[in-house]
């Protein structure tokens, strides 16, 4: 299950550097994001396995890119997971119900994070 592209919309370089860290060890490919516009160039390139979503850009919040995301046909069926700072009561039942399919709370736990993106990928498992 090595190899498969995974788009990470992040503005913050320390949190996208260790992403990036934890995920290119583990085989994945990323394209980068920092807000909405970076976010519409991607669309160009190759279809996601994964997109990893922060819910807050500087250009708008991470739900209405969210929205965008779910109603691009060439992305109709990807999983979107939020990666978020957001960790209050009812956050991830919040963006789950927005229509994430996963909730990556930060910071990071990086003995569990790389296992958490795989289940997240069709197909893929712990």
């Amino acid at each position: 299950m090595s190899g498969e592209m995974l788009w990470v919309i992040e503005d913050n370089d320390q949190n996208f550097e260790l992403v990036e860290f934890l995920l290119e060890e583990a085989g994945f490919r990323l394209a980068r994001a920092r807000q909405r516009e970076e976010f519409r160039r991607l669309l160009a390139g190759e279809r996601p396995a994964l997109v990893l979503l922060d819910m807050n850009l500087p250009d708008g919040s991470g739900l209405e890119l969210l929205a965008e995301i779910r109603a691009h046909p060439e992305l109709h069926g990807v999983p979107v997971a939020a990666l978020t700072a957001h960790a209050m009561q009812g956050d991830r039942e919040r963006f789950l119900a927005a229509g994430c399919t996963g909730y990556l709370p930060k910071p990071l736990d990086t003995a569990t994070f790389v296992a958490a993106v795989r289940r997240l990928i069709p197909g893929g498992a712990a």
